[in-house]
């Protein structure tokens, strides 16, 4: 019976190791080559990391400095997506949300007659309640 905590290998397996350098098996210059290129990975690391705060300062100064701008996060179809990364593709806008902020821009623009319907709709609606206000403000007094 085997013991659980046996390390058992499938039948006709064999264990890559490629990757591993063995005392009997390494020369010199494997060695070598590898702590080389260990080295140079080790040092791009500072310069990667000081690209990566750049950009989220960036990312931050940007997001600060608009300041009419307003994020809102919004569900689209398979089909608006593609649109929107169309125009990204073509280079007509930076970002997927650039694009959308245009479109939804021109739509307003063009439904102009419905907003101010509902303009007008919401200021009869507050009229409304500022009457049923004054009239409960009357009874109580």
């Amino acid at each position: 019976m085997s013991s659980p905590y046996e390390r058992h290998e499938p039948e006709g397996s064999e264990t890559v190791d490629d990757l591993i350098l063995h005392d009997d098996e390494s020369e010199p210059s494997d060695r070598s080559r590898a702590a080389s290129s260990v080295r140079d990975l080790a040092s791009r690391i500072p310069e990667s990391l000081s690209a990566i705060g750049r950009d989220i300062s960036r990312t931050i100064e940007r997001a600060m400095s608009a300041k009419d701008e307003y994020v809102v996060a919004v569900k689209v179809s398979l089909q608006a997506q593609e649109k929107l990364e169309q125009l990204v593709q073509a280079g007509v806008f930076h970002s997927r949300a650039e694009a959308a902020g245009f479109l939804i821009d021109e739509g307003i623009k063009t439904q102009e007659a419905l907003f101010e319907r509902v303009e007008q709709k919401l200021a009869e609606i507050e009229r409304l309640k500022a009457e049923l206000r004054g009239l409960i403000n009357e009874k109580v007094s």
